[in-house]
């Protein structure tokens, strides 16, 4: 007999891209003369440097990091009054549409729930409460204030020491496979949601729960049993 894991005490939603619309801000880039379509290859450089300084022992802010993947990703074209712009736009961008449902359905299950990223305090905090998300979230966890990037184990560690619940009864929600594999690999659960990548990669340890949509995904992590 297969043995499953207990739904989740809480859940810690992963940010950028999972709750958060980066699209938008192609529009900013426009606005300071540079391609919208270099959004996606800078965010993606951004997160790689982060990675990158993090697993050669050093942390630096989002905001620095992203800072100079712009500068680099533009070939220096862009000025540092244009980026700027560009990444005061974040606090400013709208949730994803199945964002909102997600939460209700895990608030009135008795979930409590976080946000976990690699983002700023500042800019998550704004969408949250621009969004209307914040009167769901009760703990917001940053890499920085962690200490560590994701995915390394001790951040999913440190979202669930601020959620007061054991890393096995702590369930990442994302949208990108590597996160939820880090997760896992912390020894917590993981639901992702198919929105971005469509297919979830083989090289990843495979979540327990997925589906088209967070609320999908909520609702598969609330349904997982003791046994089965």
């Amino acid at each position: 007999m297969a043995v499953h894991p207990y739904h989740p005490y809480s859940v810690a939603f992963d940010v950028m891209e999972t709750l958060i619309d980066l699209e938008p801000l192609a529009e900013r880039f426009a606005d300071i003369g540079q391609p919208p379509d270099l959004l996606r290859p800078w965010f993606l450089r951004a997160q790689r440097d982060c990675m990158a300084l993090a697993l050669s022992g050093e942390l630096r802010p989002f905001p620095e990091v992203a800072r100079q993947a712009l500068r680099t990703a533009s070939g220096n074209t862009a000025s540092e009054d244009g980026i700027t712009y560009v990444l005061q736009g974040f606090g400013r961008l709208p949730a994803h549409p199945d964002a909102e449902p997600a939460m209700r359905r895990l608030h009135e299950a008795g979930v409590r729930m976080g946000c976990l990223t690699q983002g700023s305090r500042a800019a998550t905090t704004a969408f949250l409460k621009s969004s209307g998300l914040d009167r769901f979230v009760d703990a917001v966890v940053t890499a920085e204030e962690a200490g560590v990037w994701k995915p390394a184990p001790g951040v999913y560690r440190a979202a669930a020491a601020a959620l007061e619940t054991p890393p096995e009864h702590l369930a990442l929600i994302a949208v990108h496979a590597w996160d939820c594999h880090g997760a896992k690999r912390a020894g917590c659960l993981a639901g992702w949601c198919s929105r971005l990548e469509v297919r979830y990669g083989d090289v990843f340890a495979a979540p327990d729960a997925r589906g088209d949509t967070l609320t999908d995904v909520a609702t598969g992590l609330l349904e997982l049993t003791a046994a089965g």
